[in-house]
């Protein structure tokens, strides 16, 4: 069977710029349109509607410059609207050469809306459709609210596309405006539109209030649409429309009989840049793009991905410019953390790999992830038990209150024996410090000098990443550094003091 090559439209520009709050700055879009034709190689781009604001109109005429000297002006579409013509001369003010023409898809919405007969609707259209013509721009048709046309006022439906028949349009575009319809009635919708006007091109416009934008997409398809449209992650009114992402791989994967011209190397980049742009950050599992969709966290994933690939599937993250992560966790096994150590290029022998591993565990029930940058931290603190541990710090509490100095109540155990203690300072860890040294003096003992205190976190990380305090101490024979570290800066602190009081000791 020969392959169909079906028309890509995004509208990230326009439907996906009704997200709530959304507004792309004229530079901005100008950005993405250049990336969406020239990078993602989409086929078409809708990048705004017409009359909406001065700003919109300085926008369209960037683009419309900037395709006009790049010969893509004729894949640039501006939504407009049945109004006497004000719509065409915003387009022509705006440089633009291919207008959406926004009509009633149903009976309904022509009726309680326009308050308009059929006939009338379609002469008002004809004569838009005719002014567009004279001057020198192409019409595409949108049914707005087709979907439930086709449900509750068919006849209108097919009444309408005979009409448009005899139009000079090019194409006929059918929004499932409301989100409402199920795969089989996208299929079966789309058939009998197809059946009968075969030779006609019509474009599927997938709303996602049920999350069946893909599904639909892919039965509409299959009953014979000719063309797509998408928005880079799935952005639009309301649950937004049908994800070019998802889109993209479900067709390359499983539809082979249909042929797309989009460059899925693009997509994750495309992707960001939107997500920047528009301040609407991706799910972390949003498939394809999100963050968390190539990385495996169970161990027994990781293991079977060193043996044969076992928990591989076509949808490789190469496709999409991305690699596959091993998540480090409390569900991680050695397997995970080795495959980490490898992109570092670092090797333990198994002893230590068990340590390790056990420390991430821990790590993971306070820290959901542990990232590969933490990796050198974890491993630096675990092998950094050259001493045997005679000192252990129990439990403390550490308080904060405006206008009280902090406070610690400290529970150690030295040399089998338990103490408790309660201080003051100028800080929480000033505060643990004083109780230790009283806890010390009771054995006659004197703590050496702090002379240095330096907190990092790992390149890239953020706000609840772990953290390491090195702290250099310094008593009558020498200076010593001790590393702590926890995903909270303090107790990091106290872990490295800990250290501190078990090389005193031993």
């Amino acid at each position: 069977m020969a392959m169909k090559k079906i028309e890509i439209m995004d509208t990230t520009l326009r439907d996906g710029e009704q997200t709530s709050s959304v507004s792309f700055s004229a530079s901005e879009k100008l950005t993405i349109a250049k990336l969406l034709l020239e990078e993602l190689k989409v086929d078409r781009i809708e990048i705004a509607s017409a009359r909406v604001s001065e700003g919109e109109l300085q926008a369209v005429k960037d683009v419309t410059s900037w395709a006009k000297e790049n010969d893509y002006l004729h894949t640039v579409e501006v939504l407009t609207f049945v109004d006497n013509g004000v719509s065409i001369d915003w387009m022509i003010e705006a440089g633009a050469k291919v207008q959406n023409l926004l009509t009633k898809g149903s009976l309904n919405h022509l009726t309680h809306q326009l308050k308009k007969t059929p006939d009338q609707h379609f002469k008002e259209i004809s004569k838009t459709i005719s002014l567009a013509e004279q001057k020198g721009i192409e019409t595409n048709v949108y049914l707005e609210d087709w979907s439930n046309g086709m449900r509750n006022s068919k006849d209108y439906v097919f009444e309408f596309l005979e009409f448009l028949s005899t139009q000079p349009v090019k194409r006929i575009m059918l929004p499932d405006t409301l989100g409402v319809i199920t795969p089989k009635e996208s299929y079966d919708f789309v058939k009998e539109i197809k059946d009968k006007y075969p030779n006609l091109h019509f474009d599927f416009h997938a709303h996602n209030d049920y999350d069946l934008g893909v599904a639909n997409v892919m039965e509409a398809l299959k009953a014979g649409a000719d063309g797509l449209h998408l928005t880079i992650n799935g952005m639009g009114e309301r649950a937004g429309n049908a994800p070019m992402s998802s889109t993209i791989a479900v067709i390359n994967d499983f539809m082979p009989d249909i042929e797309v011209g989009v460059n899925e190397k693009v997509l994750y980049t495309v992707s960001k840049l939107v997500e920047t742009f528009s301040g609407v950050i991706i799910p972390a599992n949003k498939p394809v793009v999100g963050a968390n969709v190539f990385t495996q966290t169970a161990g027994i994933h990781a293991d079977g991905d060193s043996k044969k690939n076992l928990y591989f599937s076509d949808l490789l993250p190469e496709r999409f410019g991305r690699t596959r992560k091993y998540a480090l966790g409390k569900s991680s096994g050695k397997a995970n953390i080795q495959k980490n150590l490898q992109e570092l290029g670092l090797q333990l022998n198994d002893d230590d790999l068990r340590k390790v591993t056990q420390r991430i565990i821990e790590l993971g029930d306070k820290k959901q992830v542990v990232t590969k940058e933490d990796l050198p931290y974890i491993i630096s603190d675990v092998l950094d038990h050259t001493y045997e541990e005679k000192v252990k710090v129990n439990s403390y509490v550490l308080t904060h209150s405006k206008g009280l100095k902090p406070s610690t109540t400290v529970s150690i155990t030295i040399n089998n024996e338990t103490f408790e203690e309660n201080a003051q300072g100028d800080g929480q860890f000033d505060a643990f410090m004083n109780a230790i040294r009283n806890i010390f003096k009771r054995k006659d003992m004197v703590l050496p000098g702090l002379i240095d205190y330096v907190v990092r976190i790992p390149p890239g990380s953020h706000s609840d990443a772990l953290c390491e305090t090195i702290i250099t101490w310094k008593d009558v024979k020498e200076e010593f550094k001790t590393r702590g570290l926890d995903s909270d800066q303090t107790v990091s602190a106290i872990k490295a003091t800990e250290k501190m009081l078990n090389i005193i000791i031993n």
